[in-house]
């Protein structure tokens, strides 16, 4: 088994036929030596030598192919010219790249390739690398007769397939079988007839492809092109004027992006060669950019009219809301905005004020957000979108390791013999994350167990997948700890020496035998034991999870088991180890490590402790309060109680986001001051009585801490439309307004601030994320790289053990029962993120995926009659809705799933907003529901389909 393939290895290093490192031989007549694994064409770039190529590409992970023969070179003593850039040089080699031989079959290769392309001047990109490489080698037209070609294909909404521009380099199968690790794209037929296809030959927007854009990115001819840059007759009619290096504003894995901008307008986005994406992007991150120019966008302070009020049902368009609200200039906002809540501050005290930070911002605002609430409001009642994904997670990882941070990058995957994917589905949450895991299998024979009641599509990949019974984890976890440790597979020396309560653990698990568990969980005693044992004996095994395993009344049950495995056999603290929540937003991380939580100041140290607050109070010049504050849910609840009577909301969309929604809304309605700061008039904004137009992801500077510790800097790509401020100006104007005496210029100013609190980010200043990009906390020096891996030695607690905390079944709070028989669980689709304000006002994204659904397993369908498209009625305790179906063989029977992100049907109606005791998180995955066909049968028999 491979283990030391890693993506950063040139890709040059896989394929090279017998590389030998430090090779001394002879380029066109020069002495020159070959790094490990480099190819001829390798050597000849670095050193400034450019030989034509067009199959290759030089690119992480992209492995040469050598089959379009444009890069050949002769070799003396050899008969035939050979491909550079498969071929490995050997000691004394003599390479010639510019001899007549050489340059005549560049060039005759060329000519056969220009005489089935379209004529350059009306050609799909003009500018393609083809055409760069077909003027390198003085190319223009070919005597040769044009083959026939294949028409165009315009049937996907982000991208355009001519396949009379394709010269089947495979860089796209490449791309898509073993980059992305999709395999959609393949080559078929025989002979001349033979040609690229998507599936089965089907049209590319209807078969399986995932639209993240790799083949776009990867084909040198214009074959496959963004829709964007063309016309109606197929011609490139867009040429950005200028590009920015920034970063996606979507989910944790922190991609690093380049937006093409136009006219002020981003037109495209393409993945740059950052440590997280190398390159790659998905679906979201590289069409789902253009939310910032909708015309919903927010660009002018509104407030509430005057004699209109708030009602838990209230509905505002985004596009007239001149009901409800009116126009404000800014210092007429702000002055409302403020003095509402510090009106009631002064007449009802600190608690009677709450503010949501959000976790789509930057480390910086998340930070300044935090000390406002703390030293301007005067309570720890500040709370983001963590409490809603992580918290028990977190809460777990404090309680045993002091630290809440991933012990290892998802990139560890890589050098895993066995990875666990539990609670998680990566090819939806985290695409580009996902594709390590699946290079792992497929390139490095790694064996990946997937835990989840739903399959999906990394299942395909997995040696196991574990269907086990919906809320049964503990169970099934503490099955394997039982195997482990009664068949003595644990390691008795690393338990020894950096772990305590072991015995603890040990007696709570010796009743969990699996034989006794796999009724409770569904999976077999004999599967439970094989996944136990392969975990506790491989070399490397490192465990990925989500809020499938977070997202319940016992989530932090749940994470004590997953530490515990880790820690008994020493999966920890190694490459190729380790212990990875995977995180949902862009900055959970960096928002989370800011302080945006109300038990902790930044670096999660904790506000009821003296000396931390001791020294908050010396640094910020004021008096903190000393218990912690209310959570996002208990917040609510404060409201319905009348304790807190006003609120601060930035970039979060409770009204979507919480559990129950219902009483949300209610609560919000309550409130007798509520400020809201956003792109959009969300759900949220209904209720507002001060709504500040803010700044959007790609408008902004700031730094953003991914899933990995990986602190990154984004630089603004665009500046805000009309009126709309950056997030930063608004929070500090608010803060002023309140007594605060707050002068910072910029994000940079903001950062040194938060360096100085937060030990984590001890030699990481914002001029070395100018001039590096990113760079991975913890970090030994200030010109040294970042600790990818931690707890190499150690943990961070007072004794520098990890401490292993025994965990029993907590049944869900909400059984399913003869009148609920089903279990609801919610979650995300691929082209959309979070409550849909930014993905659903992206085109391409709510072209591919437009309208509310639910899923259900083939056979409800049939037990309920209905067809994939009718309409049902799903319900809880707490609401129904009414929704379209959609078949999913991965759905269990027994079970409705649906995403969040749809307003118009919104899923967490009716969802249980029961608490995790440690982690104050709802129990979003597991509630009892009940379906029922909505429309009447047809006089076929067949129920008749409800038009969007």
């Amino acid at each position: 088994m491979n283990t030391q393939l890693k993506p950063q290895a040139p890709a040059t290093a896989a394929a090279a036929e017998g590389a030998a490192p430090g090779v001394a031989f002879e380029l066109d007549g020069v002495a020159v030596e070959a790094r490990p694994g480099e190819t001829i064409w390798a050597v000849a770039q670095r050193l400034g030598t450019h030989i034509p190529h067009l199959c290759h590409r030089p690119e992480p992970d992209y492995r040469p192919d050598g089959n379009c023969r444009a890069c050949m070179v002769e070799i003396e003593g050899e008969r035939v010219l050979a491909a550079s850039c498969r071929r490995a040089p050997g000691p004394g080699m003599k390479v010639k790249t510019e001899t007549e031989r050489a340059t005549s079959a560049r060039a005759m290769v060329m000519e056969l390739l220009v005489a089935d392309q379209p004529e350059r001047a009306t050609s799909h990109d003009p500018q393609s690398h083809f055409w760069s490489q077909a003027d390198f080698v003085a190319v223009a037209d070919s005597r040769f007769p044009a083959a026939e070609r294949w028409g165009p294909d315009s049937s996907h909404p982000a991208m355009r397939v001519n396949l009379n521009a394709c010269i089947q380099c495979n860089l796209c199968v490449r791309a898509c079988r073993e980059v992305q690790v999709n395999d959609v794209i393949g080559m078929a037929y025989r002979s001349h007839a033979s040609k690229i296809v998507f599936d089965f030959d089907d049209p590319m927007g209807e078969s399986t492809c995932v639209a993240c854009g790799e083949c776009v990115q990867a084909c040198p001819t214009g074959a496959l092109m963004p829709a964007a840059y063309l016309d109606q007759e197929q011609r490139r009619s867009v040429y950005p004027d200028r590009s920015v290096d920034s970063l996606c504003p979507y989910c944790g894995v922190g991609c690093q992006v380049t937006y093409q901008v136009k006219d002020e307008r981003i037109v495209y986005a393409e993945g740059r060669n950052g440590p997280a994406n190398h390159n790659r992007l998905c679906v979201k991150g590289r069409f789902g950019f253009d939310y910032v120019h909708h015309p919903d966008r927010l660009t002018k302070p509104l407030v509430r009219r005057d004699g209109v009020g708030k009602s838990t049902y209230d509905q505002v368009d985004p596009a007239n809301p001149w009901t409800h609200f009116r126009e404000a200039t800014w210092e007429e906002a702000l002055e409302r905005a403020a003095g509402g809540l510090k009106a009631i501050r002064d007449a009802r005290g600190a608690k009677a004020l709450a503010g949501f930070g959000s976790a789509k911002g930057s480390n910086e605002e998340a930070y300044l957000f935090q000390k406002l609430v703390r030293t301007g409001f005067g309570s720890n009642n500040v709370d983001h979108c963590t409490r809603l994904c992580h918290a028990s997670s977190v809460a777990a990882l404090m309680e045993g390791l002091n630290s809440g941070a991933v012990s290892a990058p998802f990139e560890a995957a890589l050098e895993a013999e066995v990875i666990i994917v539990i609670g998680a589905n990566p090819t939806v949450n985290h695409p580009v994350a996902a594709t390590f895991i699946k290079n792992a299998v497929k390139r490095n024979g790694a064996r990946l167990i997937v835990m989840d009641p739903r399959r999906q599509a990394l299942s395909r990949h997995a040696y196991r997948h574990l269907s086990f019974k919906p809320g049964s984890d503990v169970a099934m976890l503490n099955a394997m700890l039982n195997v482990i440790i009664t068949e003595g597979l644990h390691d008795k020396e690393y338990i020894g020496a950096h772990t305590e309560n072991f015995e603890a653990l040990k007696a709570n698990v010796l009743e969990f035998t699996p034989e006794r568990m796999a009724p409770v969980c569904g999976i077999d005693a004999q599967t439970l034991r094989e996944v136990a044992r392969l975990y506790a004996r491989a070399r490397t095994a490192i465990i990925f999870w989500g809020m499938g395993i977070s997202q319940h009344v016992h989530g932090t049950d749940n994470a004590r088991c997953l530490i515990a495995l880790a820690l008994i056999t020493g999966q920890v603290g190694r490459r190729g180890t380790g212990l990875h929540p995977l995180r949902g937003q862009n900055n959970v991380q960096g928002a989370s490590d800011s302080g945006l939580i109300p038990m902790v100041y930044p670096d999660y140290q904790s506000v009821e402790k003296a000396e931390v607050r001791a020294l908050f109070e010396s640094f910020w010049g004021t008096k903190l309060d000393p218990k912690k504050g209310l959570t996002v849910v208990e917040i609510m609840n404060a409201v319905h109680a009348g304790e807190i009577r006003g609120m601060y909301i930035e970039g979060e969309n409770p009204a979507m986001s919480d559990p129950d929604l219902n009483h949300a809304r209610q609560a919000l309605a309550m409130l007798e001051h509520l400020v809201v700061q956003d792109l959009f008039l969300t759900e949220t904004a209904f209720y507002a009585d001060v709504v500040l137009p803010a700044s959007a992801f790609a408008e902004k500077s700031g730094t953003f801490t991914n899933t990995d510790r990986r602190v990154q800097l984004a630089r603004p790509v665009l500046a805000p439309p009309g009126d709309a401020r950056q997030d930063l100006w608004i929070i500090q104007e608010i803060g002023k307004r309140l007594g605060l005496p707050w002068n910072y210029p910029g994000p940079a100013e903001v950062f040194a601030e938060m360096a100085a609190t937060m030990p984590s980010f001890r030699n990481i200043t914002w001029e070395r994320l100018v001039r590096e990009g990113a760079v991975t906390y913890p970090v030994d020096g200030p010109d040294v790289p970042g600790n990818d891996i931690i707890f190499r030695e150690g943990y961070p607690t007072a004794n520098g053990r990890g401490k292993l905390v025994p965990a029993n079944i907590r049944p869900p709070d909400e059984l399913p029962d003869m009148d609920y028989p089903m279990v609801l669980s919610t979650g995300r689709v691929l082209e959309h993120w979070h409550t849909g304000s930014m993905t659903r006002r992206a085109g391409v994204l709510d072209a591919i995926e437009p309208e509310a659904v639910v899923f259900l397993a083939p056979r409800e369908l049939r037990r309920l009659e209905l067809e994939p498209g009718d309409m049902l009625r799903l319900e809880t305790r707490r609401g129904a809705i009414e929704v379209k179906v959609r078949s999913d063989g991965d759905v269990p029977v027994g079970m409705v799933f649906m995403p969040f992100c749809y307003a118009e049907a919104a899923a967490n109606l009716l969802t249980n907003p029961a608490l995790d005791p440690a982690g104050k998180i709802p129990e979003f995955k597991f509630c009892a529901a009940r379906v029922a066909p909505v429309a009447p049968l047809r006089s076929d028999g067949r129920r008749q389909p409800v038009e969007a």
